[in-house]
């Protein structure tokens, strides 16, 4: 059983305007018949005029506000209609339209849909309510409408009941995007989720983020509203404030929040920026306050009302400041003009919306350009009521044309030929003069997959319905004392860009940028934003990036962290410097000072090695250990002196295991060479048999410097293969590396230099025992001081090395190896070679044994020579010698002039004069 709702809408008495209606056809606006019959819901008037008495009566009042863009609309789709119908399109197929008045109220529009929902060629406009629509066959096939984003979304669900189709050429909020909740609604311009994009955009390119906005109440304005909110947030632009006002003008606080939204405006000073989501006859009522007092912002303009002339011709409008919007795309509508201008021709009887605009035209007809818009818009019908027999009828010519917004004409003309195209499908196998032929929802199929031709372009429905993603960008310029409403660029919704046709338009793109619209100044590369006590994170302030941070571009968030060890930043930095390598190179002064020295070092030992090779058989050459050792402690230096190179320049895997090991491995052999030097002195001049006999056993000068030698050999290949040293990079400068040698261990280089230190100390205690033997043959005195110069410099060297960084570390221990090696080689050398070059008088046998017995007439004490004779048939001298124990013993020196002490080493080369026989000296022999 099905239930019947009878549609007898009723209205206010009428005239001959016929703004009444006695029954449902007097509903419709405008119409004309057809095959197939589309309806059109368009806001031909702004208001509905409420009724002040009381009670309320369930009636739809007459309207007022004529909005002359919506009129527009409608004749858009009556020509559009018509050209089909005088075209091939349809194949003699024509098509019916139906289009009513929804005054921007939703009680209206709800009134006309169920009209369209009625079932066909029903006498008494009957609504059947079905289980199951799927061959119900209502009055209308499609609908084009409606013009606000409210009305739409309240008429698609009621549509969809049905699924008849509804293209809108205006409705943009994103949520009709939904097909969940509206799945026949379709639109022929980009959803507000684009539009809010682009205006994001514009605002992040001119470099505002301190904006205002202001929308109506309604929900259009709530969802454009929110839509910008989120995509404002994603671009980090803060919303200052926002103001809503009342959706109709008819609400009695609209006039009190309008000076409330100005009031606000004019206080924020900082915000220079206001987006308005608005209608038309909302941003009129705005405007007109705002000039008065003497706003001057930038204003961003949505697709309602960027391209409104009644607007853009309000007296004064250049002092609001710049206005910049944005309206859809525009096609080719010279037709539509021609259409407009042959209007007065057309008929009226079935078209009362043309009726009262003619109406308008003689009332208002006295009047200039905007107030002749204003007088327009101003009139309710009952006005024109009282008006009509009193006015004959004046045509204004082109006042329509001049008055286009091109886009809304375009998208209306489309949004007619999509369904055209659908039905078109539709009729390919049936016969479409019949209206049972298809239904609504076979339609909607058929407009998913529609292509309609648009200036040699294809376009086409997406998944959600929406067909046009990119935008006019517009910018409201005064010329010749016109505000003139120009295209500046095209946005590109796909690629998220601006696109100018030329540089002239570029400019005053780029003039938008001059304004600042900040809440805080922006903070310069090389600063971060510090967000302050605001709620709003555009409200900051601007520090400095710290060091080893920059940013590099404008109003950054945090800066960047110079993302490797070998590159750094200064305070306040804007990027990264690449750090400075540091080493001791060669050409470095100091580097050079001390590789002179080096090179003294190894010019010292070679002169030394011609003075000692030239003098080889003279005593001095001999008390030293004989040639041999004294080139092996010679050659010990100079590897001493050659190491010190590998501690200069860019150090390398081969410099850092060679310069320690070369270091240690000759200081050891030039240590123990010398160390048997000691011994050797010791042994010859002590007395002592328990001693002695001690030191006879460690007299062995090959084995030991091949022992001691090879210990340290031990030390130092135990440390290249476990504890390797290796080059390392040391980020402990902030503006610099440090090349240099890491020893790998430090224990290990510990280890080889107290090795090297034992030796030297051993070393020390022998020399100092023997330190008082005769002047120009007392080496142990030397030997000890150059072991203290050694521990000096190596005791200071410990604290030095340990608190030194930087470049010149390496240059401590070259000086420390330079002063140990100096101290040891001049104390050990230099004495004999002052005695070989200027004391060659001292320099003989006879001269030294001299000496030898001048030192010994002196001494006193545990050993006495009691009587010596000489030979001279034998050449020997006899001696007698008494020791501290009182035992006396004969000893002799024989021709060679050796003088030997029973059980004590035989001294040689001590040349005796003629006539020591009758010589007896008491002796006491120390040292040598």
């Amino acid at each position: 059983m099905a239930f019947v709702i009878f549609l007898i809408p009723c209205f206010v008495i009428g005239a001959d305007i016929a703004f009444s209606c006695q029954n449902a056809d007097d509903f419709v606006g405008a119409s004309a018949p057809g095959d197939i019959v589309i309806g059109g819901l368009f806001a031909v008037h702004s208001e509905m005029l409420h009724p002040e008495e009381d009670p309320i009566k369930p009636v739809i009042q007459n309207c007022a506000g004529f909005e002359i863009q919506v009129f527009l609309q409608t004749l858009a789709m009556i020509h559009a209609i018509e050209t089909i119908n005088n075209s091939t399109l349809l194949s003699g197929v024509t098509l019916g339209y139906e289009i009513y008045d929804t005054c921007a109220e939703v009680t209206k529009a709800m009134a006309s849909a169920l009209r369209f929902l009625s079932k066909f060629n029903s006498s008494e406009d009957v609504v059947e309510f079905r289980c199951n629509y799927s061959d119900y066959i209502p009055r209308v096939k499609a609908v084009t409408g409606a013009s606000y984003s409210e009305v739409s979304m309240a008429v698609s669900r009621l549509l969809a009941l049905q699924l008849i189709p509804q293209v809108s050429p205006a409705s943009s909020a994103e949520i009709l995007s939904d097909k969940i909740r509206f799945p026949s609604f379709f639109r022929t311009i980009p959803s507000d989720f684009h539009q809010t994009r682009a205006m994001t955009h514009l605002i992040c390119e001119s470099g505002w983020n301190w904006i205002g906005v202001i929308a109506t109440d309604d929900d259009n304005g709530r969802f454009a509203l929110e839509s910008f909110g989120v995509q404002a947030m994603a671009n980090n632009v803060c919303i200052a404030f926002k103001e809503m006002l009342p959706a109709y003008l008819s609400d009695s606080t609209f006039h009190t929040k309008v000076d409330h939204a100005i009031e606000k405006i004019v206080k924020e000073k900082r915000v220079n920026v206001i987006v308005v989501f608005m209608r038309q006859f909302h941003v009129l009522k705005l405007f007109k306050k705002a000039i008065e007092r003497n706003v001057n912002k930038i204003w961003i303009a949505s697709d309602n009302w960027s391209a409104a002339v009644k607007i853009s011709t309000i007296p004064n409008i250049r002092q609001l400041g710049t206005i910049v919007g944005f309206g859809f795309k525009s096609g080719n509508i010279s037709s539509f003009q021609d259409f407009l201008r042959n209007l007065h021709k057309k008929p009226t009887e079935n078209n009362k919306f043309l009726r009262e605009y003619i109406t308008l035209l003689s009332v208002c007809a006295h009047l200039e350009y905007h107030d002749f818009q204003t007088c327009i818009s101003n009139q309710s019908q009952d006005d024109l009521l009282e008006n009509d027999e009193s006015k004959h009828q004046i045509w204004r010519d082109n006042f329509l044309n001049a008055t286009i917004e091109p886009g809304f004409i375009h998208s209306t003309m489309l949004a007619v030929y999509a369904i055209a195209h659908a039905i078109k499908g539709q009729c390919k196998d049936r016969n479409c003069k019949d209206p049972s032929a298809f239904t609504p929802w076979e339609l909607l199929e058929e407009l998913k997959k529609v292509t309609v031709i648009d200036d040699d372009k294809e376009v086409k429905f997406d998944s959600n319905g929406d067909m046009s993603s990119s935008y006019d960008v517009l910018l409201w310029k005064e010329i010749d004392g016109h505000m003139t409403i120009t295209t500046m660029a095209e946005y590109d919704a796909d690629k998220g860009g601006f696109i100018f046709e030329d540089e002239e338009k570029k400019k005053d793109f780029l003039a938008l940028k001059k304004v600042q619209s900040t809440c805080s100044q922006p903070c310069r590369p090389g600063q971060v934003k510090k967000v302050t006590e605001s709620p709003h994170t555009c409200c900051y302030e601007c520090i400095y990036c710290p060091e080893n941070h920059y940013s590099n571009q404008t109003d950054m968030d945090y800066c960047y962290r110079c993302n490797n060890k070998t590159y750094w930043a200064p305070i306040n930095s804007t990027t990264c410097y690449r750090k400075t390598i540091y080493f001791l190179a060669w050409t470095d002064w100091f580097a050079i000072f001390l590789l002179l020295l080096s090179a003294f070092g190894v010019v010292l030992v070679l002169s030394i090695s011609v003075i000692f090779t030239k003098n080889l058989d003279t005593p001095v050459v001999k008390a030293s250990g004989g040639l041999t050792v004294c080139y092996i402690i010679l050659f010990s230096h100079f590897l001493i002196f050659l190491s010190t190179v590998f501690f200069i320049d860019v150090p390398t895997e081969f410099k850092c295991k060679t310069r320690q090991a070369l270091f240690g491995i000759s200081f050891t052999l030039c240590i123990s060479c010398i160390l048997i030097k000691s011994l050797k002195i010791l042994l010859a001049f002590s007395f002592d048999p328990k001693l002695q006999n001690f030191l006879k056993c460690m007299y062995k000068p090959v084995p030991t410097v091949v022992t001691c030698t090879g210990i340290q050999v031990i030390i130092c290949t135990f440390w290249l293969i476990f504890r390797t040293p290796f080059v390392n990079q040391n980020f402990s400068m902030p503006r610099a590396i440090i090349l240099e040698c890491n020893e790998g261990s430090i224990v290990a280089f510990g280890i080889m230099l107290s090795y090297i230190a034992a030796l030297a100390f051993i070393c020390f205690i022998f020399a100092f025992k023997g330190r008082k033997l005769p002047e120009n043959y007392n080496e142990a005195k030397f030997i000890t001081f150059g072991m203290l110069i050694y521990f000096i410099a190596w005791i200071v060297f410990i604290p030095v090395y340990a608190t030194t960084f930087g470049k010149y570390l390496p240059a401590v221990e070259i000086i420390v190896v330079l002063i140990s090696n100096y101290g040891i080689l001049c104390c050990t050398f230099l004495p004999k070679c002052y005695i070989i070059i200027y004391k060659q008088e001292t320099n003989t046998k006879s001269a030294f044994l001299k000496m030898v017995y001048t030192y010994s007439s002196k001494s006193a004490g545990s050993v006495a020579v009691s009587q010596v004779s000489l030979d001279s048939k034998s050449s020997s001298l006899r001696a007698t010698v008494t020791t501290d124990s009182g035992k006396t013993e004969n000893s002799s020196v024989n021709g060679n002039c050796h003088f030997q002490v029973p059980g004590q080493p035989l001294i040689k080369d001590k040349v005796l004069p003629k006539n020591a026989a009758s010589t007896v000296v008491r002796k006491r022999v120390s040292s040598i």
